[in-house]
């Protein structure tokens, strides 16, 4: 019942040096001088440093920010909890500053300029009105950092990817003993409390997800709806008590050290799954290992849409495309729990000719099989693409569903 443990080394020093010199080159490719990071999971992946978790206000407000220099100088930090922040230099340190407010982003703005040369090329990856307002008082303008942020975070390090797994494994462990208590009667929340427990007992850092146990219906037209008459999901957990027959898509997800799991399954309460449901589960592996057939490095988003569609043919959803309309086939995972590269978004086909899958890349596929009228199956598989193909991050049980 205790914290698990892993035979892997995991350097997390090794992790943080290697980050930075990451984002480094990219400033460099990009022509960066010096980063502005306001975004918590970027300035995570900058300087390691967290905050404590807070309701939405308290957390806009006292945000840690990080500042990256193409010098390669260790990152300058501003943060309100300075306890968190080791492994930064106290020279590098500063006073937490709220940039909601004229004072603290003024008071910022004037600390940036000891840092940043005036003529420098500066990138952001969020600005608030009053540090906007201030860097436009200082004649100082900003660039997206978004690209260069994410060109960094795209590959990931051996460490890294060590984070994931271990990530995936606390959650995987969790599920197997909450999926016990999936019984007719028990309320979803409860299965949550149950969850987020359990999680913390075996090691993980914090939830980012809160835990999803969605009912489906059978057929689209029995609610609830959308705009655009999809099926609808997710949607926010209650204390409905689990109903015996009830198909639940579950789906949630934590964090180790940083790094995001990402959970996702199909339950059936209280009895086996119908021939039907079998079915539909063995249609989405058909799709999943079709997908991981066009998968390495090189193949494109469009590879991976086009394989996964003539897999799973015409009747695979609502939309024919064997994936949520509003979501996704795949998306990247990492310091945030969806991130580039994303496939299969309504960003069209063209999109996804652009996106080229490269080694480091740690990508969650989430088909879905939809029968309206019958329901459907959905789970989440993790990956990390290698040298010469991929790996799984993941291991989902299918006991109940051959």
């Amino acid at each position: 019942m205790g914290v698990l443990t892993f035979d892997t080394v995991l350097d997390l020093e090794r992790m943080r040096r290697e980050r930075h010199g990451r984002l480094v080159s990219a400033m460099h490719d990009a022509n960066i001088d010096a980063l502005l990071l306001l975004g918590q999971s970027n300035v995570g992946y900058a300087t390691g440093v967290r905050v404590p978790s807070a309701d939405q206000a308290r957390a806009i407000h006292r945000r840690a920010i990080a500042v990256v220099t193409a010098d390669g100088d260790a990152p300058h930090v501003w943060t309100w909890y300075p306890e968190r922040a080791q492994g930064v230099a106290p020279d590098h340190l500063h006073a937490g500053v709220s940039l909601e407010w004229e004072a603290g982003a003024s008071t910022f703005a004037g600390e940036l300029a000891s840092l940043v040369a005036a003529g420098a090329t500066l990138a952001v990856d969020e600005l608030t009105m009053p540090l906007r307002a201030a860097l436009a008082d200082a004649h100082r303008g900003v660039i997206d950092a978004t690209g260069a942020v994410g060109a960094a975070k795209a590959q990931k390090t051996g460490d890294e990817i060590e984070c994931v797994r271990r990530a995936q494994a606390i959650n995987e462990a969790a599920i197997a003993d909450v999926a016990r208590d999936a019984k007719p009667g028990t309320p979803a929340t409860a299965l949550t409390g149950d969850f987020l427990r359990r999680v913390l007992e075996l090691g993980a850092t914090w939830n980012n997800v809160d835990p999803i146990w969605q009912a489906m219906p059978r057929s689209i037209a029995d609610g609830p709806y959308s705009a655009t008459g999809d099926v609808v999901f997710p949607t926010a957990t209650t204390t409905r008590p689990l109903v015996k027959g009830d198909v639940i898509w579950v789906d949630n997800g934590l964090a180790y050290e940083g790094y995001m799991s990402d959970y996702g399954h199909t339950w059936v309460v209280g009895e086996r799954p119908t021939a039907r449901q079998r079915d539909q589960s063995q249609r989405w592996r058909d799709v999943v290992e079709a997908t991981l057939a066009a998968t390495h490095p090189g193949a494109t988003a469009r590879d991976l849409t086009r394989a996964a569609v003539a897999a799973a043919g015409a009747a695979s959803s609502p939309g024919g495309r064997p994936w949520l309309p509003h979501l996704y086939l795949a998306h990247g995972s990492g310091t945030e729990s969806a991130e580039p590269p994303f496939v299969g978004t309504d960003l069209g086909d063209d999109f996804d000719e652009s996106v080229v899958l490269a080694p480091g890349m740690v990508m969650v596929l989430e088909p879905v099989i939809w029968d309206d009228g019958d329901g459907g199956f959905r789970a989440e598989q993790v990956i990390s693409i290698t040298q010469d193909g991929w790996t799984s991050l993941s291991n989902l049980t299918w006991d109940e569903w051959v």
